[in-house]
């Protein structure tokens, strides 16, 4: 299946599809390129596959600004094995980590490592204020305020 809108911005379209084999072009997975891309292996500014690469990227494998998949790498990485600036996930790796493993400057989870650690071995009393602050600016946002 392929599709690629009509619509452009600089020279790119703003939807593209690509799944499943193309015996046309030599292709054994669908690689949809666009400002949102829907296919097997993914690259726009909002990339949905099952190998994304975007600003915002969902799949199995993602890559991007916000990555959320099986493995998520980005600055906001959330997934089963999370890599990123911030990263939450089974297995988190990143400045600021959440997870059932978390290592991290600041890890939050249950088998925690980093400078400063929120587990149930160890509670570091600054990642306690950290980990706090960061959660009553997270409501406030969502509560609009």
């Amino acid at each position: 299946m392929r599709y690629r809108s009509s619509a452009t911005f600089l020279e790119t379209p703003w939807l593209a599809i690509a799944i499943g084999p193309d015996a046309d072009n030599h292709e054994m997975r669908g690689h949809a390129r666009g400002i949102v891309a829907i296919g097997d292996m993914a690259t726009g500014v909002f990339a949905f596959g099952g190998l994304s690469r975007g600003v915002v990227a969902l799949g199995g494998l993602a890559m991007g600004g916000i990555a959320l998949g099986g493995l998520g790498i980005g600055l906001l990485a959330l997934g089963g094995l999370a890599i990123g600036y911030i990263a939450a996930g089974g297995a988190a790796l990143g400045y600021i980590a959440g997870g059932g493993l978390a290592i991290g400057y600041y890890a939050i989870g249950g088998a925690v490592f980093g400078k400063f650690v929120f587990g149930p071995l160890h509670r570091d009393p600054e990642a306690a204020d950290f980990f706090s602050r960061l959660l009553h600016w997270m409501l406030a946002k969502l509560g609009g305020g």
